[in-house]
């Protein structure tokens, strides 16, 4: 244990007092004695001497250090000898005379008399260390952006951001409206999408992003539903549009869109494949008037159907023919490399069309040609055939073996409503959300779907959560909705596609209705490329 020391503030209170009035200077003792009127008293000297003279200064310069030192007791020098190293080998005095007063003996020296804690020499701090972001991306999502970033501000100012489903598409898209707006000021970013779950996710996410790589205070407006159009005051931020509300209220005043094209400097469209619905298409336009104004969008299916190359040619031209593809160095297909790389699941798929029952008719398979989705008609007969949703509730209930969290995706609301009456029967926690929700029993239903809980549940939907909806431990889809349309199955199919280093699962099971044979249902990474002929210049 180390000797007590002495207080640098005793050795003085016990020197002589020249040694202290030295120590203060004449000019300093003049001062003194001319404030006090005529001579200061020994223990103010010494007092003033204590808190004006520098321990470091005097302790650092050897002539100083010496005559102070020979001030300690015979005992404390002895003590200090021992606490510079001396290992009670010849005499302390000789030890001390040879003493080099380096640094570490200097700080041990100033411990002794108090001055500072004496502790073990600290560790050097690592001259290295990795600084996390709060809103970083990967690299491959890096990359994306900045290829993308270069056709946004060039010539035709027109790009598509074509990431798969649960890659962050949409964090990769709310990094590069930070760049915007901090580029730019004031700016404003107005954010195109349908649908409740979209909107509210893009301007959570919004919000998260710019707390994170914001400059400065900005608004973020909410209008969708029953909000407001009010635009004044609004000319710094981002404006998260639904579409069906652009629209509206086009109809009502139809400088709407012409004061928000303004102000306007970048529009994004989420799921860009809806773009060239002429009612959305005439939104777009008008809002991208400004010579100085860029549109990105954003899908996983750049696409409108895997058969109808006419609709998938007018998308392309609608965007330039400027998209930005995902790409891994070494891949051929990102798709496969992100599943490989543990950033998506690796999906199994499975159908159990061929044994429901239903029968196509001559007609059916007409209707079924011409129609760009199944129809309504096809749909409610699939609903209520027996046999088909006897299937669908056996594949549930060999699902909850192995899946904590299932999506359930119906062919209209009474069919899921049928489905998750039946399951909840059998004892299997199921509840759904339709468009006929209320905002209040969606928040509950999926809050409880998102939560920890160990028991399996199953989420039925038709029509909701097919975009917008991010569930990384939903781990197994039942599409009981069929379709032809590649662009929804994918989407279908993303809900549960969630990877390990997304936070998501390893692997994800789909069971289908959907023929695997038709290009890119059975294959997540060939239906991520399958539109690329008609973007080709």
């Amino acid at each position: 244990m180390s000797a007590p020391g002495i207080a640098f503030a005793r050795v003085l209170d016990t020197a002589p007092l020249e040694y202290v009035r030295g120590l203060l200077g004449e000019d300093t003792c003049a001062l003194l004695d001319l404030l006090n009127g005529g001579s200061t008293d020994e223990a103010m000297l010494r007092s003033v001497a204590t808190a004006a003279v520098s321990p470091d200064e005097l302790l650092a310069d050897s002539d100083q250090r010496d005559r102070f030192l020979a001030l300690l007791p015979d005992e404390k020098k002895t003590e200090l000898a021992g606490r510079l190293g001396w290992k009670r080998s010849g005499r302390s005095s000789v030890f001390m005379a040879k003493c080099e007063w380096g640094a570490e003996q200097r700080q041990a020296l100033l411990g002794f008399l108090g001055l500072i804690v004496e502790r073990a020499p600290k560790a050097p701090a690592a001259a290295r260390r990795i600084a996390e972001p709060d809103y970083g991306l990967f690299s491959h999502q890096r990359r994306a952006a900045a290829r993308a970033r270069d056709l946004l501000y060039g010539h035709e100012r027109r790009v598509v951001l074509h990431l798969p489903t649960g890659v962050g598409k949409t964090r990769t898209a709310m990094n590069m409206i930070c760049d915007h707006l901090r580029s730019r000021e004031p700016a404003l970013v107005v954010w195109l999408a349908r649908g409740n779950e979209l909107l509210e996710q893009a301007a959570s996410e919004f919000e998260r992003a710019w707390a994170s790589l914001g400059s400065r205070e900005v608004h973020v407006v909410r209008m969708w539903g029953d909000s407001a159009t009010d635009l004044d005051g609004i000319t710094d931020g981002i404006v998260i549009l639904g579409l069906d509300k652009a629209v509206a209220a086009a109809k009502r005043d139809r400088e709407f869109l012409d004061r928000l094209a303004l102000k306007t400097t970048l529009t994004v469209f989420d799921e860009a494949h809806q773009a060239i619905a002429p009612t959305y298409s005439r939104v777009t336009d008008a809002l991208t008037l400004r010579r100085d104004s860029s549109l990105l969008g954003l899908t996983a299916t750049p696409g409108r159907s895997w058969a109808n190359i006419s609709e998938d040619e007018q998308l392309s031209e609608f965007f330039s023919r400027q998209k930005v593809m995902l790409e891994i160095e070494g891949h051929d297909n990102p798709v496969s490399a992100l599943i490989e790389q543990e950033y998506l699941a690796k999906p199994t798929f499975r159908t159990v069309a061929a044994s429901s029952g239903v029968k196509l008719s001559a007609s059916d398979h007409h209707a079924l040609a011409d129609a760009f989705d199944i129809p309504k008609e096809l749909l409610e007969r699939l609903a209520m055939n027996v046999q088909w949703n006897l299937q669908v509730v056996q594949t549930v209930l060999e699902l909850i073996k192995e899946h904590r969290r299932i999506l359930l995706f119906a062919g209209s609301v009474e069919h899921s409503r049928l489905l998750v009456a039946t399951l909840s029967a059998l004892g299997v926690e199921a509840d759904q959300v339709t468009a006929e929700s209320s905002k209040r029993h969606r928040e509950k239903v999926i809050g409880r779907f998102k939560g920890n809980s160990d028991r399996p549940m199953v989420l039925s939907n038709y029509g909701v959560l097919t975009t917008g909806f991010d569930a990384p431990a939903a781990s197994a889809a039942v599409i009981a909705r069929p379709t032809t349309s590649l662009v929804l199955y994918s989407q279908m199919v993303g809900r549960v596609i969630r990877g390990p280093k997304a936070g998501g699962t390893a692997t994800c099971e789909v069971v289908t209705v959907i023929d695997p044979e038709l290009p890119g249902f059975g294959d997540v990474a060939e239906a991520f490329t399958n539109w690329e002929d008609v973007w080709s210049n």
